[in-house]
């Protein structure tokens, strides 16, 4: 009896683990995702409150029914491209209705096994140039932040290294512990805004106009398809678990509609926390490991009601959250980098991708993101048919 209920706290304590990590890793870029485009602070913690709940019930009912450690995630890779996508013409009413779409060709991939398909043929090389080019704008926040709160900024850096050093996976908790310390007991702290002012639920009716589409719904849909789902898939079935991939991506997408007029952006299953709840970490009887996926469900919603809090914090100190929001992504986007690099033959395509991605230019009002990923395709496909043509060349004159 006694070991019994050891395998059942070590899943739980796996799952809390869960939630605070990827939560405290990662609320600053979901803030930053909707104030860039256009979301007010009431707005932004609207959509960090649903995004919470509403992915913290999938975990508990997903994980309950299906005895899986499935986890629930916003997409913070998502949420990185919206900070610097910038606010679409018809302002944030517009970019609510780009999640809708979102959310609902999330839900088609789900039913439509084609659409999985082309997700999946996309170059690894694009997609990680494209995403590498969403993240260098944020990445390189922490060295602005330097410059302009120099003490700060330099002891949430070290705490950042010497905390990795140690154990790479608390580095971005601890950091963000210090952050928070560096403003609730600094000069200005006697002037933190009330959370109370901006906390509850905002209903945005959402506005549908075709650039926003193109430019916030497809590259946001290819990202969360591309950086979550698919490797999430990936981890659970690594760690032995076979979970069909269909009712998850609707379940998924309609959740993503279901929050998209509170703010919400993406609801996707985890990537990188998903081995927390899936793997050993999570005890060593695998039928009991659904339990983490269920209390990390009820962290995400305990702090989602702490939104307001959170976004009125958030304001108060941008250059400090603007750092350690760079720290957490510093990971990913060494990833992309790699990912990116990897091919030797679609090097090129994939560094015009990533230069285009990054250069946050929007032309005809869609986001710089969707034509990094046109600009490297088009380059990919142009060598492509050269090389093809050169092939049949020197067979014709064989």
């Amino acid at each position: 009896m006694h070991t019994q209920s050891a395998n059942k706290i070590l899943p739980l304590a796996a799952g809390l683990l869960t939630a605070v990590i990827a939560f405290s890793s990662s609320f600053s870029v979901i803030v930053q995702g909707l104030r860039g485009v256009g979301a007010s602070p009431a707005q932004a913690a609207s959509g960090l409150l649903a995004l919470s709940v509403v992915m913290g019930l999938c975990s508990i009912v997903y994980s309950w029914r299906t005895r899986m450690p499935i986890s629930i995630a916003w997409s913070t890779p998502g949420a990185a491209f919206l900070a610097i996508a910038g606010v679409p013409e018809g302002g944030f009413a517009t970019a609510v209705g780009a999640f809708l779409v979102t959310g609902a060709l999330i839900v088609l991939t789900g039913l439509v096994r084609p659409l999985g398909r082309w997700i999946t043929a996309i170059p690894r090389s694009l997609a990680s140039a494209m995403l590498a080019g969403i993240l260098f704008d944020l990445c390189v926040a922490p060295v602005r932040a330097l410059a302009g709160m120099p003490v700060q900024t330099g002891l949430i850096i070290a705490t950042f290294i010497l905390v990795g050093l140690w154990r790479r996976i608390a580095a971005v908790p601890i950091a963000a512990l210090v952050t928070i310390l560096l403003v609730v007991l600094g000069p200005g702290a006697a002037s933190l805004p009330g959370g109370a002012d901006i906390a509850g639920a905002v209903f945005t009716i959402p506005q549908f106009h075709l650039s926003a589409v193109i430019g916030i719904a497809l590259p946001l849909y290819v990202i969360t398809m591309a950086s979550q789902n698919v490797p999430g898939l990936a981890i659970i079935k690594l760690n032995g678990y076979d979970p069909a991939p269909g009712p998850i991506f609707v379940t998924t997408g309609v959740a993503t509609m279901v929050t998209a007029p509170f703010g919400g952006c993406a609801i996707n299953l985890a990537a990188i926390t998903a081995a927390l709840c899936a793997g050993p970490e999570a005890g060593p009887d695998k039928a009991l490991r659904y339990l983490s996926g269920i209390s990390s469900g009820l962290a995400y919603i305990v702090f989602g009601l702490a939104a307001g809090w959170i976004v009125a914090f958030a304001e108060h100190a941008p250059l400090l959250i603007g750092a350690i929001a760079g720290l957490a992504l510093l990971g990913a986007f060494a990833a992309s980098v790699q990912g990116a690099m990897e091919d030797a033959g679609e090097r090129e395509a994939a560094a015009i991708c990533f230069v285009v991605a990054a250069s946050g230019s929007a032309f005809f009002g869609v986001s710089a993101a969707f034509w990094g990923l046109v600009a490297g395709a088009a380059i990919l496909l142009m060598k492509r048919a050269v090389s093809g043509a050169a092939g049949y060349s020197t067979g014709a004159d064989r």
